[in-house]
């Protein structure tokens, strides 16, 4: 097969619609839009959200309180175990190493080590945050933490 053989699959690529080409067409005069109305004009339709007068759901839905959404951070995870798994004994263990390995997809987002899993390697693990358990299982198996 060659490239100049490819097509694609029968029935996959339909001819556009073309609107206004007159009564034979079976699309012609009023271009497939009916007679008159809102939805034949030029521009014409409602907005998003828009209700038929009815009053729009966001604008029924109570808005009390505080949400932390907007200033939420959000961490990328590593577990221990992940590291434990990934990397060589004793090795320094940065935010790029663990983007290199496939750990986390951004280097811009923080990153937070979890303590889930075991750990029999020492490593010294440079991290935007950790949990409690993780900073054990890091410094029982001779590692170090370090927060950067």
């Amino acid at each position: 097969m060659r490239i100049h053989d490819l097509r694609p699959a029968a029935g996959s690529r339909k001819p556009k619609k073309r609107l206004g080409q007159g009564i034979g067409s079976g699309l012609g005069k009023t271009g497939g839009k009916g007679t008159k109305g809102q939805q034949a004009r030029a521009g014409g339709g409602v907005r998003p959200g828009f209700e038929g007068g009815q009053m729009p759901l966001y604008r029924r839905t109570p808005k009390r309180g505080f949400s932390n959404f907007r200033f939420a951070k959000n961490y990328q995870i590593v577990n221990v175990s992940d590291l434990d798994a990934r990397f060589e004994a004793g090795m320094e263990i940065t935010v790029n190493e663990l983007y290199r390995s496939g750990l986390v997809k951004k280097l811009t987002d923080p990153v937070k080590v979890l303590g889930d899993g075991e750990m029999t390697k020492n490593f010294h693990v440079k991290a935007d945050a950790f949990s409690g358990q993780a900073i054990e299982k890091i410094e029982a198996s001779g590692g170090k933490a370090e927060v950067v």
